[in-house]
């Protein structure tokens, strides 16, 4: 078994997975993630993006391939050490917003926290701070019902930076945002990454979401390819096509 880089804080060899109904999903990927990078994972739909976050990130194991964080093999972890990975150094953002219905804003975005057995207040401080950065510390008392999908999302961006992850793995964080609100948030998301020395591994079918990244890797059909022209992404988030280069 081959050791990964030292100046990788993730690092990936030959990974397959297949759905469960027999689809392929990922056909032999290979790549590598220094610490601090932001890293764009780009490609239409189905190409790959999700499923290969999850195996990055122990929600999924690939049936053949190797998956290393810090030079720990992730694809040797049972369920529940992959679990406390997930919870004690990686964070998440899903496209939709999915949020704690009896909590308020702060108490979702504090909840990683103190699930770590951080103290009620200083998770509400680090909560606070984070809902001010991302313009929505004036709803920090409401419930998740009482605000805007856009507004739901940017707890859950919140949620995810407050615990300050190793990796944060972003699934297409603002496709439930407003265009004029998509700049402004992943400004802010890559802002806080650099400053908080997080590595963020962010899958997106948006050239501009893409273009904030360090280094973007191109997937299609479930393998890395050179290059995938993307289209702009509409309001309507119509259907992505894309076409190989020379």
């Amino acid at each position: 078994m081959e050791a990964p880089p030292d100046n990788d804080v993730l690092w990936a060899r030959s990974l397959h997975y297949t759905h469960p109904d027999g689809s392929p999903a990922l056909g032999g990927v290979s790549l590598g993630v220094r610490e601090g990078e932001i890293l764009a994972v780009t490609g239409p739909r189905g190409s790959g993006k999700t499923t290969l976050l999850h195996c990055l990130s122990g929600l999924a194991r690939g049936q053949r391939g190797e998956v290393w964080f810090n030079s720990v093999p992730v694809h040797t972890m049972g369920p529940m050490a992959r679990e406390r990975l997930r919870r004690d150094r990686f964070g998440w953002i899903d496209p939709a917003p999915v949020l704690v219905p009896e909590l308020n804003v702060w108490e979702n975005a504090a909840l990683p926290l103190m699930l770590r057995g951080t103290s009620r207040r200083r998770a509400k401080v680090a909560a606070l701070e984070w809902l001010e950065r991302l313009d929505i510390g004036d709803k920090s008392r409401l419930r998740p019902y009482e605000l805007t999908q856009s507004e739901r999302q940017r707890v859950c961006i919140t949620r995810a930076l407050a615990p300050a992850p190793s990796v944060l793995f972003a699934d297409e964080p603002t496709a439930p945002l407003h265009h004029a609100d998509r700049g402004h948030v992943l400004r802010t998301l890559t802002t806080a990454a650099r400053s908080h020395g997080i590595t963020v591994v962010l899958a997106t079918h948006d050239t501009d979401t893409a273009a904030l990244a360090d280094r973007t890797i191109s997937l299609l059909d479930g393998r890395r390819v050179r290059t995938v022209h993307l289209p702009p992404v509409t309001e309507s988030e119509g259907r992505a096509a894309c076409s190989l280069s020379a």
